[in-house]
């Protein structure tokens, strides 16, 4: 299994102590930041059983990184997971017309699975700072973000994939996560690892977001 070395541009220059992986999949952006960062304690979220045993197995050795076997969402509970045959392609949310044109994707079967409020597993001291926060998460992102609503304002930056399109069923865009992080003080700061279809134009992509500094035009009167 390789690191997601893709990311790297996202993160030239930055330094974390906290990094909350929501979306973890076998561990590819744990071992990304378990490289790039390490001194910095990982909690990485990854609801579908199929993958933990190769994430537990790479990070073994590893008192630094924490998998939590939940999904995050706005509320305690279950859900039903569609469950594709590209396991990282999995989510709450059923595979778009466009998903399955451009991908392939398919769903082999659901299943249930457990999910939790990000504040109903860790507490505001573990997370220190500076912090990021990693969504991957197939276009279940704005669900995600308001299970991480009372936790936010503990973390540094955002780092969320989304889509411009509906890529799954129901889901919301990139300007409606990019409206909720600006109501939380966070404004988009970089676009990296754009997809683009030659008949469709862009579809998605990484989106860094950063806390906005007191100092920003943004946030002054007027």
């Amino acid at each position: 299994m390789a690191a997601s070395i893709e990311h790297k541009q996202a993160f030239e220059g930055a330094d974390y102590k906290t990094i909350v992986d929501i979306g973890a999949n076998v561990g590819q952006f744990a071992l990304f930041a378990r490289e790039r960062f390490p001194s910095a304690k990982i909690f990485s979220f990854e609801p579908l059983d199929d993958c933990w045993d190769i994430f537990k197995r790479l990070f073994q050795s590893s008192d630094n990184v924490r998998l939590y076997p939940y999904a995050v969402a706005a509320n305690d509970g279950e859900a039903s997971l569609n469950v594709t045959t590209a396991k990282d392609s999995s989510s709450i949310l059923a595979p778009s017309a466009t998903q399955v044109e451009v991908f392939g994707t398919a769903i082999e079967h659901t299943k249930k699975i457990e999910v939790r409020r990000l504040g109903s597993v860790l507490r505001n001291e573990d997370i220190t700072g500076p912090a990021l926060l990693k969504i991957d998460v197939q276009g279940f992102e704005l669900d995600v973000l308001q299970g991480c609503e009372e936790l936010l304002s503990l973390f540094d930056a955002v780092y969320v994939e989304a889509s411009y399109l509906e890529l799954y069923c129901g889901q919301a865009l990139v300007t409606d996560v990019i409206e909720f992080l600006r109501k939380h003080d966070f404004d988009v700061r970089g676009v990296f690892n754009q997809h683009i279809d030659p008949s469709r134009g862009p579809l998605q992509a990484d989106f860094l977001f950063q806390r906005r500094r007191k100092t920003d035009p943004a946030n002054q009167p007027g």
